[in-house]
């Protein structure tokens, strides 16, 4: 057996944004002073995002010519290891994986995985499956993963939205990618409650036949598409946007679904504004209403992303739950979101 070899891959990222202003012209530009407004979210929203690979979930024997072989266990990968490349060739999908073992022809191949955060290679013979003579090495993965969160906001004027508030990522901190750019009406069926030390969490179904809209990228303060012109807008409010310097302690409100598909309005208290937190937590709130206490214990994953309103305007969206204290979580700023 070969063992993995780890190396802590290291990225460097540049950006560089250049503005160029002219001289000897003067340019005149009037600006519209007619407030923007959104229209308020709340609705539960599925989408599907890429794992980054071929996500190993299981590992599995392969009945050959020759006897039970395990290829992929006997070359040191585990379950949550993530296959990236085979000899050097990126592997993003399912198929890619499959077409990449075809190719080989059962030749020694060059197996690049990531586990946690760092990247190993391994070499293997796949070997080929007696039942149905292709070429195996003995791994169940996955490629995507399904997921459901809120929408904050649409704006009125370019049907652009904001999403969850916060980054998706992986158990091992991973961020994901899109791998599906519809993004669907999601029905929430049931509520797993939220209890001291464990988050509880939304439990609904993809309406397909419902698209609301394209998703375009998913970054630190959510994810962002563009919302379809079709849906029925009648039922959203339509408010101004508030900066962070207008928050105050005291009574507010976010709008959630956490049944059906149409968003309720919830009475909670901002009890901590910080404009300057790099974590996307600018708000502590805590849920004073009695409904949705009785319904979800507070606040639950997939309701990241309900919009929080104070004095009739837009101010942030729910971001992360106390575990200590299901009933309070944390919000970001919608200056933030906005500004993505």
């Amino acid at each position: 057996m070969r063992k993995l070899k780890f190396y802590i891959a290291t990225v460097v990222a540049l950006i560089l944004t250049i503005f160029f202003a002219g001289t000897g012209a003067a340019v005149a530009a009037h600006a519209d002073t007619s407030p923007k407004e959104y229209y308020i979210g709340g609705m539960t929203a599925g989408f599907m995002l890429s794992a980054g690979g071929a996500e190993v979930i299981g590992l599995s024997e392969i009945s050959t010519e020759d006897g039970i072989r395990r290829p992929a266990e006997e070359a040191g990968i585990r379950i949550g290891d993530t296959i990236l490349a085979i000899d050097g060739i990126k592997i993003s999908t399912i198929s890619d994986l499959n077409s990449a073992l075809e190719r080989c022809g059962g030749k020694k191949i060059v197996v690049t995985v990531r586990r946690g955060g760092e990247t190993a290679e391994t070499e293997l013979i796949p070997v080929r499956d007696k039942k149905n003579n292709k070429y195996k090495i003995g791994v169940l993965i996955r490629d995507t993963l399904a997921g459901i969160g809120t929408v904050t906001y649409i704006d009125r004027e370019t049907y652009r939205f904001g999403a969850l508030g916060h980054a998706v990522c992986d158990e091992n901190k991973n961020p994901l990618t899109i791998s599906e750019p519809r993004v669907y009406l999601c029905s929430v069926i049931g509520v797993n409650r939220g209890v001291r030390g464990k988050a509880g969490e939304l439990r609904g179904l993809f309406v397909n036949d419902t698209p609301l809209g394209k998703a375009e990228k998913v970054c630190d303060s959510g994810l962002y598409g563009t919302f379809d012109k079709k849906y029925d807008f009648s039922r959203c409010e339509l408010v101004e946007a508030a900066p962070l310097s207008e928050a105050e302690i005291g009574k507010a409100v976010i709008y959630s679904t956490v049944d059906g598909t149409f968003p309720q309005k919830y009475e909670v208290s901002i009890v901590k504004v910080d404009e300057f937190s790099r974590e996307n937590k600018n708000f502590v709130i805590k849920v004073t209403d009695r409904r949705l206490i009785d319904e979800t214990g507070g606040i639950v994953q997939g309701m990241s992303g309900s919009p929080i309103l104070q004095n009739g305007k837009l101010i942030g969206a729910v971001t992360h739950v106390f575990l200590n204290d299901p009933t309070r979580g944390y919000g970001i700023g919608i200056e933030k979101m906005i500004a993505e």
